[in-house]
């Protein structure tokens, strides 16, 4: 009974850290700059001139894949913290920090760009946060589903980006394409480690939730 009451206390004690962390690593994200451990795709490309239309509108398609960075960021974050196995737990930390360079990939051509990055970011990390601890407490299979259907709606709206980026923006392009495959890499990883595929409802609220995350976002 007293071994009963000591593990509860530990994974009490576990879950607070973690839980701790997770926040400081928000604040990191959402406050403090990101260098990414990779080079990015544009960097050995020339950045050519743009008018002012398209430089408008690859920083503001930019400023969303951005957003959209801050937000896998907090998702995996949170279903590392509620995950019943250290393995996946692990999978999940390791999956962020290959976002992390996305992030600063996407931070800087913003910049480049002379765009901003939202000004809405720690809604969007809070916002993200909580869907994510939803997944994470619906259990590890389930989370895992979450991850699926998130990458590869991200796959398909870096795709419409690259419909909408200018020709001419070839650094933009090169991230987002670099981007692209990525996720669909990780929804793979996902699928493979187990997933169970959402109920229909679900996809179709979340694809209403980033059409909201993306339209503001396209905008402040």
């Amino acid at each position: 009974m007293q071994s009963d009451a000591s593990n509860s206390q530990r994974r009490h004690v576990n879950l607070r850290d973690r839980l701790i962390v997770a926040l400081d690593a928000g604040l990191r994200t959402v406050f403090v700059p990101t260098r990414a451990a990779r080079p990015s795709p544009a960097a050995a490309l020339a950045t050519a001139e743009l008018p002012a239309a398209d430089r408008q509108l690859a920083a503001a398609l930019m400023r969303v894949n951005h957003v959209g960075e801050i937000c896998a960021q907090a998702l995996y974050e949170s279903q590392a913290l509620f995950s019943r196995s250290e393995t996946l737990r692990q999978h999940f930390e390791q999956a962020a920090q290959e976002e992390l360079d996305h992030l600063a990939w996407t931070a800087e051509r913003v910049a480049e760009l002379g765009g901003h990055t939202s000004h809405l970011a720690p809604v969007w990390w809070a916002g993200a946060f909580a869907f994510g601890s939803l997944a994470g407490l619906a259990g590890d299979a389930w989370s895992l589903g979450f991850v699926v259907e998130t990458e590869r709606q991200v796959e398909a709206h870096l795709a419409s980006h690259l419909q909408r980026l200018p020709e001419a923006d070839a650094p933009s392009r090169a991230i987002v394409d670099q981007m692209r495959r990525e996720e669909a890499e990780h929804a793979d990883a996902a699928l493979a480690a187990g997933a169970r595929l959402l109920p229909a409802p679900i996809p179709g609220l979340m694809r209403a939730a980033a059409k909201v995350m993306t339209t503001v976002a396209h905008r402040v």
